[in-house]
């Protein structure tokens, strides 16, 4: 063979060396990248089933007596309570009672300076033990005949005229209190000027007490004398007292716009609830027997409204409701849903309409 058609039969060789080099190499591209796609569908399906998939818990929609409660904030006081005031501006002498002392009515608590500036006392005790003399003797003659019927009526009426004095007199100095209970304030000491527009000490008959506390218009109608209430302080929420309704105010007060209520409850057998104290007062406003109820938490806030996430064949779709009255628990469902729907009660968060859904609670 002649130089020159070897060398060219060389050349043609060498071109079909690469030719299958380069088909072998693109055959191996197509079979590696159709061996990968598989996976990858794969993962991207798992990755869809998971993600689509959410794990919520679930209730049945069904009806129930659902009451309608409400907690107001008030004061206690005795079921019979006075504030003890001075009626004159004089230096406290003598202070008979203490604090948790019980004292009958009429009791003297406090004397004041009875030669003081503005007490009449000293005067009106010597007009009426002048005024008793001469009332004693004139009835001593009238008795014997000496004196007339008449004359002695006079004397006898400046007799009623100057004792009456005299206990007005006394009354200012020697301050009583005008009901039995026990003493649970007193707010000055012995040296202190008494002032008549301040309260010198507290009587109340804590047998039973008080639950004042206010209320907006709005609420006034749900009010009714005898309606029941529950009493707790928040210093010991487990200590509550059932008590009933038995005053309801008529006008509104002129700065809250409120109204007032009062409630009365029997004490503890300690008598741990004082005047004074601040209370909670639950009332039962309203309550609906069969009430079609869901939990609260279940409600779901959107721009059309309240809804919820109703369960269907392992799906969740969102539905509006229209809701009524709550206890702070339970909602009452108005229309949107019937007795024996299934609704997801937690997890809802990031669930859509038709979202699979595993409830976890079964």
């Amino acid at each position: 063979m002649p130089i020159g058609e070897k060398h060219f039969m060389k050349k043609l060789s060498a071109v079909k060396l690469n030719f299958m080099i380069m088909l072998l190499a693109t055959a191996s591209v197509v079979i590696l990248q159709s061996c990968g796609e598989k996976p990858a569908e794969t993962d991207a399906k798992d990755k869809t089933s998971y993600v689509d998939t959410i794990s919520v818990e679930a209730g049945i929609v069904g009806l129930k007596e659902l009451a309608l409660t409400k907690t107001f904030s008030g004061t206690l006081e005795g079921e019979e309570q006075a504030n003890i005031i001075a009626k004159i501006p004089e230096r406290i002498m003598k202070l008979n009672v203490r604090v948790g002392e019980y004292v009958k009515a009429g009791s003297v608590l406090f004397e004041l300076d009875k030669g003081g500036a503005s007490s009449q006392f000293y005067q009106a005790q010597a007009a009426f033990l002048n005024s008793q003399k001469n009332y004693e003797r004139m009835k001593n003659l009238l008795k014997e005949g000496a004196i007339s019927q008449q004359a002695f009526d006079q004397v006898e009426t400046g007799y009623d005229v100057a004792k009456a004095n005299f206990d007005a007199a006394r009354s200012t100095v020697e301050i009583t209190s005008p009901i039995s209970g026990l003493v649970t304030a007193i707010n000055v000491s012995i040296g202190d000027l008494a002032n008549p527009q301040m309260p010198m000490a507290t009587i109340a008959n804590i047998g039973r007490m008080k639950a004042k506390f206010n209320v907006g218009e709005s609420d006034v109608p749900s009010f009714f004398v005898g309606q029941s209430v529950q009493v707790y302080s928040e210093m010991k929420p487990e200590e509550i007292q059932t008590g009933k309704i038995f005053q309801l105010s008529n006008s509104a007060n002129v700065q809250s716009r409120t109204f007032e209520m009062q409630a009365i409850f029997t004490n503890t057998k300690d008598r741990w609830f004082k005047p004074g104290m601040f209370c909670r007062v639950n009332v039962n406003m309203q309550t609906k027997k069969d009430a079609l109820v869901i939990p609260l938490a279940a409600i779901v806030k959107s721009s059309n409204g309240d809804g919820i996430y109703l369960i269907n064949e392992d799906k969740s779709y969102f539905k509006t409701i229209t809701t009524g009255i709550t206890d702070g628990n339970l909602i009452e469902v108005i229309s949107g849903l019937k007795a024996g729907d299934k609704i997801v009660t937690l997890g809802m968060n990031n669930l859509k309409d038709g979202t699979v859904v595993v409830i976890s609670n079964k």
